[in-house]
Order: C-alpha cells, then structure tokens, then sequence
C-alpha cells in the first residue's frame, strides 16, 4: 500500500481507503455485522488507514462498527464520518448549529471514540456553504477537542469552491472517475493552492467501472440503483455517477478494448483516478472480501501509459461528457 497527504491536515493516509456505505450488507441488504468486522479487518490488514462512514450509513450501524473494529487495533486507523444528512426537510432553513453539535456528539458516541478525526458536511444543500457560523461550530469543536479536522462532502464543484474559502476546511470529498471528469478541471488546482485534501468517492460509479453490470441487471428495490436514477431520494450523480445507462454500456465496452482483460476494469478505474497526484485517497466500498482485495490491488499497479489515459479521455468526450459534465 502506498500513502499520501490528506492537505493541510498532514496525515499520511493510504491511497487506497474503505467507504463504508455498504459495508457489512451491500445496497439493499440487512447490515450483518460479523461481514463489517471481517471487512475492516482484512482492510487494516492490507494496509487501508482510511475509513470513510456516515451517521446515516445503516442507521448508526456502520460507524458503531468502525468505531469498535478501530478500537481493537493497535496501529493508527484515520477515521471520516460525516453529519447534516440526518436534518429533515433537507434545506438550508433547517440547518441549524445546534443540530449540527448534537449530531457529532451523536457519532462520538456510536464510534465510541474520544475525538473524530475528521467531520464532514455530508452533500448540504447549496448555501450551507456560505454561512459563517455553520464553519464557526466546526472551529469550536477542533477547540473542545471533539474533532481534528473538518471536511465537507460535494455534489458540485462550485460548493467545493464556496467551502474552501474557509480556513477550517482541510478536505474535500468528490465524486471522481473514468464517467466524471470534470472535477480535475476545474477543483484540483485550486485544491492544490489551498493544500486541501482531496478524498474521491463513487471511483466506480456504483459499480458501473467493474465492467459487470449490463442490461440484464436486476437491482433490489432497496438498492439506489434501482430507485435513485432519476434522483427521487438524493442527488442523482450519486447513482452511476448520474450516467445514463444507454450511454455507458457502449463506454465500458470501448474501455475494456483499450485495457484488455488482464487486469480487472474496477482495479484499472482506480489506478486511473491515482494518477492525479492531487488525489490523497480514493475511498471504494466492498461488501464482499473479494472486492476489497480487487480495490487494494489498484495500489499496486503499475501507472498508465500516455495512451491509455488519453484513450479514457476520449471515450468520455465521445459518450459521456455531454450528458453530465455540465451539471456537476
């Protein structure tokens, strides 16, 4: 495993981390935490010092699992969760400092933890990001030693952009991939000059960059995949990277001609975004210990030819661009 710096924050975090989102059951499935356990230690094992959850992951489940497969370990283990999905109705009126406290101390309990290493805004709505107090909490938090660091969690680049004019942001977590180009445009410079670190999520557009999913494939109704393409439950860029499927299949098909089969597809989509040396770590999920053995094995690739990362370029610009780039 190889590690980076996470910005500002100075941490030397793997590469390569672990989201936790489906950790332990998988989208759509009962949270079974036995598989969490086995998955995060099998994670630490590989060298993963980076764990990304939530408080709505599975309800609390998955950060109290992170939080007591952490504990059991004797090396460092970086700890991301992330608060504000849990405020209903989701608007910018019913955010709130007081909530925002109160859900930490929510997630120190369920982690069991005596300080979060880093706190992110999970997807907030727009304006969240220009209100002075909201940042003036997380600044009180470092202080009480509640938490080391605060990040946010995007859906657009202009609200990485708006978050970053505040010194107390140290990270910034973005949707990145083969399907979503734009970020490195127009976020990644300006991220380097700030020396904020930047964590990529959905690297595989939920699934789509394994090269398995096909028109045939059946999602659980309880799988996002199957309920959020349109965005009925949250932004739709989080389900396959808000790609239309009639549009990706023909994209993964030319990208399998320029990979070959040698090397799994979900492997070489990884080692694709970490050839952005601006990237600190890319944080894929797995609810099965053979996905996170693929995800580690990205770390170990050699890099990619001038070629092929112009071949990624082109198939975005031939199928993909003209479907999303302007709305991210």
């Amino acid at each position: 495993m190889n590690y980076r710096i996470l910005g500002k924050t100075g941490w030397k975090v793997s590469e390569i981390g672990l989201g936790t989102w489906q950790v332990g059951g998988g989208w759509g499935s009962p949270f079974d935490p036995k598989v969490a356990e086995e998955i995060l230690h099998t994670a630490f094992d590989s060298g993963i010092n980076f764990v990304d959850t939530a408080d709505v992951y599975d309800a609390g489940l998955s950060e109290a699992a992170v939080g007591e497969a952490v504990r059991q370990r004797s090396e460092k283990i970086y700890v991301a969760t992330k608060c504000g999905r849990r405020i209903q109705p989701h608007i910018n009126e019913t955010y709130t400092i007081e909530k925002l406290r109160r859900h930490v101390e929510d997630s120190l309990r369920n982690t069991g933890l005596n300080r979060l290493d880093l706190i992110q805004l999970h997807c907030p709505p727009s304006s969240v990001y220009q209100r002075d107090e909201i940042f003036a909490l997380f600044e009180k938090l470092k202080a009480e030693g509640k938490i080391a660091a605060m990040g946010v969690s995007v859906e657009q680049v202009e609200e990485a952009k708006m978050a970053m004019e505040y010194d107390i942001v140290s990270s910034v977590q973005v949707i990145y991939n083969m399907f979503r180009l734009k970020p490195a445009d127009e976020l990644f410079p300006l991220a380097k000059e700030k020396n904020v670190g930047l964590i990529v999520r959905v690297p595989l557009a939920s699934g789509l960059l394994a090269g398995k999913i096909n028109a045939d494939t059946t999602f659980s109704h309880d799988d996002h995949r199957y309920f959020n393409r349109e965005g009925k439950a949250f932004d739709k860029g989080e389900t396959f990277s808000g790609v239309p499927l009639e549009r990706a299949f023909p994209a993964i098909e030319e990208l399998k001609g320029v990979f070959g089969a040698e090397v799994p597809l979900a492997s070489l989509a990884l080692r694709w975004i970490l050839m952005q040396e601006q990237v600190s770590t890319v944080i894929p999920g797995a609810s099965k210990i053979s996905q996170l053995e693929s995800n580690v094995k990205a770390s170990e690739l050699p890099g990619l030819t001038p070629g092929q990362m112009k071949a990624v370029q082109e198939v975005y610009d031939k199928h993909i661009r003209e479907a999303v780039h302007h709305l991210w």
